[in-house]
């Protein structure tokens, strides 16, 4: 796909998301092409997707005196600052 650069600012963030997902993109400006493309090419969405550390309650590595101090620390920093 060639798009001109007018095009191009006007459709920016949809015209990068098709890039994403694996469409050639293409913009001309003043004669030249330039291709716009992702650095690594994921297979897919769900690859993309940051994984989220998760703690569970019954994991035995988890301090709950330290994880209890923390917390409390952390709503009694927030309720002063009211």
């Amino acid at each position: 796909m060639g798009v001109s650069i007018t095009q191009f600012r006007r459709d920016i963030f949809d015209l990068v998301s098709q890039a994403l997902d694996g469409t050639e993109v293409w913009v001309v400006y003043k004669g030249r092409r330039f291709r716009i493309a992702p650095e690594n090419q994921p297979s897919s969405r769900l690859a993309r997707i940051t994984p989220l550390e998760v703690v569970s309650p019954e994991s035995p590595q988890l301090d709950d005196e330290l994880l209890r101090g923390e917390m409390t620390q952390a709503w009694e920093k927030d309720w002063a600052d009211l």
